[in-house]
C-alpha cells in the first residue's frame, strides 16, 4: 500500500454496529464440543501496515471482517466457524485493516505484571529459574520505586530470601540490566498475560 494516497481513519467504537450487504445474525458452528466459549477468544488486530494495535474479542474482529473493514492473516485451525444466512469465516487467531489507522504514539510503556515479565522472559533476575513474582531490586521499605528500573520478575524461593535486603548485602547480582521497554507492541504486551503462537512475530522479541 502506498502511503502517499491511504486513508487515515480513526476505528470505530467497539460496540458500532457494522455488517456485510446481505449478512443478518452471526452463529457459530463448533465441532467440539470441548472447545472454549469463542467469546472469550482475543484475536491480534494489526494495522494495514502490519503493526500489532490491539487484542481484541472475537465478536468484535467478526464485525470488522464481515463489514468489510479487515481480512484474515492468519486462521486459528482449532477455532469454530462463525456463520450468517450469506456469509462464513473461521475465527482466525490475527486479523489485519484494510485501511491504514493513525494511531497515537506514547514513549513510555506503563509497567504491569505481564509486561515485566515478557521483559525478563518470564525468568527470575537473580537465579534463572521461573518467575513466580515482582521483586523490587531496592525494597520499597527502604526508598525503592515502583518503577521499570526498580522491579524484576523473581521466583519465590529468591524473593523470600532477599525479603528486605539490598543485593549488596546479599552478594547478589542482576543477570540483565533494568530498561524500560521500548515500541508500539510493548503497550499490547503491557495487558496480555497469554499469546496466541502466531501472535508472535508481530509483537518483536518482547513476546518470546
Amino acid at each position: 500500500m502506498k502511503h502517499g494516497s491511504t486513508a487515515h481513519r480513526q476505528l470505530p467504537p467497539a460496540d458500532a454496529p457494522s455488517r456485510a450487504p446481505g449478512a443478518t445474525t452471526l452463529h457459530v458452528v463448533r465441532d467440539d464440543v470441548g472447545l472454549p466459549d469463542w467469546v472469550k477468544r482475543r484475536v491480534l488486530l494489526l494495522n494495514a501496515t502490519y503493526e500489532p494495535l490491539t487484542a481484541l474479542p472475537a465478536r468484535r474482529a467478526v464485525v470488522l471482517m464481515a463489514g468489510g473493514k479487515a481480512d484474515t492473516v492468519h486462521d486459528d485451525p482449532l477455532a469454530p466457524m462463525v456463520r450468517s444466512a450469506e456469509w462464513s469465516v473461521q475465527l482466525p487467531s490475527v486479523i489485519r485493516l484494510r485501511t491504514y489507522v493513525r494511531v497515537p504514539y506514547h514513549a513510555r510503556v506503563p509497567m504491569t505484571r505481564a509486561a515485566l515479565m515478557h521483559r525478563d522472559g518470564n525468568r527470575c533476575a537473580y537465579c534463572g529459574s521461573k518467575a513466580e513474582t515482582i521483586d523490587h531490586v531496592v525494597p520499597r521499605s527502604r526508598g525503592g520505586a515502583h518503577a521499570w528500573e526498580n522491579c524484576v520478575a523473581c521466583c519465590a524461593p529468591c524473593n523470600h530470601k532477599k525479603a528486605d535486603k539490598l543485593l549488596s548485602e546479599l552478594g547478589w547480582t542482576l543477570r540483565a540490566s533494568l530498561v524500560p521497554p521500548k515500541g508500539r507492541h510493548w503497550r499490547l504486551l503491557a495487558t496480555l498475560q497469554d499469546l496466541h503462537p502466531t501472535w508472535l512475530p508481530y509483537l518483536g522479541e518482547g513476546a518470546a
